[in-house]
């Protein structure tokens, strides 16, 4: 999952960036409104974590400038205000939820995993089965022949890129886009890494390599 934060704050930025990328999550941040809608109409984001007061545009014009190009990323928007007012404001722009500062990463953690799998049971479902291959999105669990797999963080997320397009050929560019930072300039060859530990945990006869074009899962 590819996640935006738009937050002026730099620490607090910093902080919710290293906590989410720890969850497995690839996290780009920016500290304006401007530059937060333009990375978010150019790239494709699964949620936008978006603040209210920043310099620019503010977070309500965002919000609104993204729904009215017709973008239905999920928004939580965070702010120092409290009140029924700010709260009605924000979701009048679009907002999907809101979250009001200081606030519990643990909550926010939530806020985040419920705004996905309300965006996954509109869309890709929240439990997959490839052969005798199980991946649950909600829990973030993986069993294979009712044999519980553990996974990492980051090797959940590369599996469930190949999961979510079963049969199709998945570049390298592909799973380093989506499960990645905009930041990342390593060796894209780390995808390999992870391909080569997820044949190891998962077993055999699943994850093929598409010579020269990426990897395809299909039992």
């Amino acid at each position: 999952m590819r996640v935006l934060i738009v937050e002026d704050e730099q620490r607090l930025a910093a902080s919710l960036a290293a906590g989410l990328g720890a969850e497995g999550f690839a996290v780009d941040v920016v500290h304006n409104g401007t530059d937060g809608l333009h990375r978010a109409t150019e790239f494709d984001y699964d949620l936008v974590i978006l603040d209210i007061m920043l310099p620019g545009l503010n977070g309500y014009r965002v919000c609104a400038a993204l729904r009215a190009a017709g973008d239905e990323t999920p928004v939580l928007m965070l702010t120092a205000k409290d009140g029924e007012y700010d709260e009605a404001e924000g979701l009048d722009t679009g907002a999907d939820d809101y979250l009001t500062k200081p606030f519990s990463y643990v909550v926010l953690l939530a806020r985040v995993r419920a705004l996905l799998r309300r965006r996954g049971s509109a869309g890709a479902a929240p439990r997959l089965h490839i052969g005798d291959l199980e991946l649950d999105r909600g829990t973030r669990r993986v069993a294979r022949a009712g044999r519980e797999v553990a996974l990492t963080a980051k090797e959940f997320t590369v599996l469930e890129q190949l999961a979510t397009r079963v049969g199709e050929v998945v570049s390298k560019s592909e799973i380093l886009e989506h499960g990645w930072d905009f930041a990342y300039d390593g060796d894209p060859n780390i995808v390999e890494v992870y391909v080569s530990a997820l044949r190891r945990k998962v077993g055999p006869g699943l994850i093929h390599t598409v010579r020269g074009a990426g990897y395809r899962l299909a039992p």
